[in-house]
């Protein structure tokens, strides 16, 4: 079976470990703090605070940003359900708002409808590896006095117009297993603001600044020594995990017939953490059939947007419609874009995929 991901570990994390296991050191520690400091290198940000996941890193640049009870924060309802928790952890409602057809990411051209008195943020998301049209957000969130932050767990090393994902505002990652870069599990905060790097510090470790003395409710969010040291040595081969992710896709998208292959606006680099296709009518379901049968992994994001999922329509009360994340739920499939993928792979996953639409 060609498996949709697979992650890269190598010898690098493998001795990494044992050297963090060896040093009796486990929690949060230096390798944390080394990871932080790297990643936010990466990012191209003053600051970077590591978390448990790419949820609890959302749900801490929330609370950390003051968000709560009576605030909306506007996102996108065709996301990983988690988009939208995290505002529902803080107390805050999620105000959707539809996305791009050719993108999937939020349609700028539908926010500014959705602002009203109690907005307090713009939540995009950069989904599936591309970033957001951050120029026109950001216009709208000035215009509205907004705080913009940027759901980038999908979205590692992204670039917009010259600048990473996660550099724009607040940014959140997630470091699980089938991302372009994992520490097992895992989550980091993005910013150049001292002073909101240092709060969602102290939210991510029971409230404190000094041991033992609690300002405020926290939580336990910490990211461990052994995860940081996975991630380290990780951060040191994104650019060469996401160069091989795009040159997959280049490939996929010069063989594939039949298919709508991703699109990439002037000024984006993608980075493919999925390379996700739309077909047309009722073919996409009979298509993943096809593909497992021919030893082919494939999987649909997302085949429910948030705004219909049971808790969000039952109890919550949602009950807006979404044609465009609507008819991509219907569409969208993923295909294997991992960097782990051979030549001989990718050439046996068009083939299978234009057999089927050939037929």
């Amino acid at each position: 079976m060609i498996n949709m991901a697979k992650p890269q570990i190598g010898p690098e994390e493998k001795q990494a470990v044992l050297e963090v296991l060896d040093s009796g050191i486990l929690a949060q520690g230096p390798r944390v703090k080394a990871f932080e400091e790297a990643f936010a290198s990466m990012c191209g940000v003053g600051y970077a605070v590591a978390t448990t996941s790419g949820t609890t890193a959302l749900h801490v640049a929330l609370l950390a940003h003051g968000i709560g009870p009576g605030d909306e924060v506007i996102t996108s309802p065709f996301t990983f359900i988690a988009s939208a928790n995290s505002v529902l952890y803080t107390g805050a409602r999620p105000v959707f708002v539809d996305i791009d057809p050719k993108t999937f990411n939020i349609d700028p051209a539908k926010i500014e409808a959705a602002v009203t008195a109690k907005t307090r943020a713009i939540m995009p998301v950069h989904l599936f590896g591309l970033c957001s049209d951050m120029d026109a957000i950001l216009e709208i969130a000035q215009k509205h006095h907004l705080l913009v932050i940027e759901d980038a767990c999908q979205s590692h090393g992204a670039v917009y117009k010259g600048k990473k994902a996660g550099s724009f505002g607040t940014g959140a990652f997630s470091l699980y297993p089938t991302k372009n870069i994992t520490s097992g599990e895992g989550g980091m905060i993005t910013t150049s603001d001292a002073g909101f790097a240092d709060e969602c510090k102290v939210i991510r470790q029971h409230g404190m600044r000094v041991r033992y003395y609690h300002d405020e409710l926290g939580y336990n969010f910490r990211m461990t020594d052994i995860q940081a040291a996975i991630g380290l040595e990780q951060l040191k081969k994104l650019e060469k995990f996401n160069q091989k992710r795009q040159a997959n896709a280049t490939l996929l998208s010069g063989a594939l017939k039949g298919v709508q292959v991703p699109t990439i606006p002037e000024g984006y680099e993608h980075v493919f953490h999925q390379y996700t296709v739309r077909v047309d009518g009722n073919k996409r379901d009979a298509l993943r059939k096809h593909l497992q049968e021919r030893g082919v992994g494939s999987e649909v994001y997302y085949p429910v947007p948030v705004h219909k999922q049971n808790y969000y329509v039952k109890n919550l009360g949602y009950d807006g419609s979404f044609p465009e994340s609507e008819k991509a739920a219907a569409e969208v499939l993923s295909l294997p874009v991992h960097p782990g993928l051979s030549s001989a792979e990718l050439a046996t996953v068009a083939a299978a995929v234009n057999e089927f639409m050939a037929g």
